[in-house]
């Protein structure tokens, strides 16, 4: 159905305000108007009058007989094409001889402070009223919004369509698309909603009940992309963590991240466990195996890159509570690794990276508890030591012998981090885990003076007598 053919009761309700009835027009002589304008098979003169709005502050120094105005020569023919004017011109409304000049109409223009031609608009209505020259007229989005208004108020229907055409088909600046927001109310429901649907969920989509809102999926597709599979990786990821980190919803990130991160995490886990597996070993050939194996390793060192990149995303973004507390349960995947760590050629030739990454997670994280940027509860701090101490033992056993760019200090830094967190636990807690952590030590005490500082710490708080009283 044409919009020629819908009624637009509201909105021409709404806008009837905005025009005067047919009055006599003052005098020429009356004020300072512009030259007439003219327009072809002329037979009508027409004029343009500012009228103040009433929450105009000038507008209680408003005089009729000093307010501008504009007087054009129009075609009647042309005019009754606006459903307004058509009803203004036909026999019923008309008025007697008697009350007005013969051919003369009046239009009232709102007076708007902001604009500094306020006859512009209506006047190039008026031209498209005679022309419909509507690909010539409107060229910007401005265009169209500024002739739309007055389109609806005459009631125009062709030029409505032809301006909600053109909007619906270009950009918008953020100001132009203000003012779509501002006009929509205006416009007949499936043109509004042509409109709004790029600005806004439609209210069915809003309403929805769905696993993800819209955000959360474009944010979890950009994660997705950023991770897997793009040309230029390292730009990607750069871009999305950017947008991550301006997004205006941390708990929107929060949740999206969460999501990534234990997806990431338990694929890295099903990689290693089947390498772990007895019955994985003895169901396949060796040379089988050791392809397979191969694969599987490689799989899982990328997708521990994966799983720090978002380390490093959540801890930026103070939002890693989660991801300590799924790290701190991974006794079963730390086993693992200890498993393939301890198997020395299996790893230096298949993934001679594994140890660095896995120990680079562990030392992000848990250096964001150790520096207050992610808060855990003192049992996920206990559990954080316990379950990866036993990795760190190993990986600095073998840091020396490693040939894949590993830096012993990643394992300094986070036997220090460990040895911070057991300094903020209980001491009979902190007593079992710095037995655990004697493998620190070194020939000469100056090498380690981070376990010195810590037994002694631990030593000068067991020696002090109980505090608080007894219930």
């Amino acid at each position: 159905m044409s919009i020629r053919k819908r009624q637009r009761s509201a909105s021409s309700s709404r806008l009837a305000t905005l025009s005067s009835p047919p009055s006599p027009p003052r005098p020429a002589s009356s004020s300072a108007s512009s030259p007439l304008l003219s327009f072809p098979k002329a037979d009508l003169f027409l004029r343009l009058h500012l009228d103040p709005s009433p929450d105009d502050d000038s507008a209680g120094d408003y005089h009729p007989a000093l307010a501008p105005f504009l007087d054009l020569h129009v075609s009647s023919a042309s005019l009754n094409r606006s459903r307004y004017f058509a009803a203004l011109l036909s026999d019923r409304w008309c008025p007697p001889p008697s009350s007005s000049p013969a051919g003369r109409l009046s239009l009232a223009v709102p007076v708007s402070s902001s604009c500094s031609r306020p006859f512009h608009a209506h006047v190039e209505v008026l031209r498209l009223l005679h022309t419909l020259d509507f690909a010539g007229t409107i060229r910007s989005p401005a265009d169209a919004l500024d002739i739309l208004p007055v389109a609806l108020q005459l009631l125009f229907d062709a030029c409505v369509e032809a301006c909600i055409r053109f909007l619906e088909a270009v950009p918008w600046s953020e100001e132009e698309e203000a003012r779509v927001l501002d006009i929509a109310p205006l416009l007949p429901g499936d043109e509004a909603a042509d409109l709004l649907a790029r600005v806004s969920l439609p209210p069915a989509a809003a309403a929805g009940g769905a696993a993800r809102s819209p955000s959360e999926a474009m944010l979890h597709g950009l994660i997705h992309s950023a991770i897997h599979g793009h040309p230029v990786p390292a730009a990607t990821k750069a871009f999305v963590a950017m947008l991550l980190k301006d997004y205006p919803s941390r708990d929107c990130v929060h949740k999206v991240l969460d999501e990534a991160f234990l997806s990431r995490l338990e694929t890295v886990k099903e990689l290693m466990g089947k390498y772990a597996s007895p019955d994985f070993r003895i169901a396949v050939d060796s040379d089988e195996r050791e392809a397979i194996q191969k694969l599987n390793l490689h799989s899982a060192v990328l997708n521990v890159k994966h799983l720090l990149w978002l380390i490093e995303r959540m801890v930026d973004m103070r939002v890693a509570d989660n991801a300590v507390k799924l790290w701190s349960e991974q006794v079963a995947f730390a086993a693992d690794l200890q498993k393939l760590l301890t198997d020395a050629d299996m790893w230096r030739n298949m993934a001679p990276g594994l140890p660095m990454l896995v120990t680079r997670c562990t030392l992000r994280l848990a250096n964001s508890v150790v520096i207050g940027e992610t808060l855990v509860s003192r049992q996920v701090r206990m559990k954080l030591v316990r379950s990866w101490l036993p990795v760190l033992n190993i990986c600095r056993d073998i840091a020396q012998p490693m040939h894949s760019g590993y830096k012993s200090t990643n394992c300094q830094e986070l036997e220090e981090t460990f040895l911070q967190i057991i300094s903020t636990l209980p001491v009979q807690d902190a007593q079992e885990l710095l037995q655990q952590c004697l493998g620190f030590s070194t020939r000469s005490v100056d090498d380690c003076q981070h376990l010195v500082a810590a037994f002694k710490t631990w030593f000068r708080r067991a020696a002090r007598a109980p505090q608080g009283g007894e219930d």
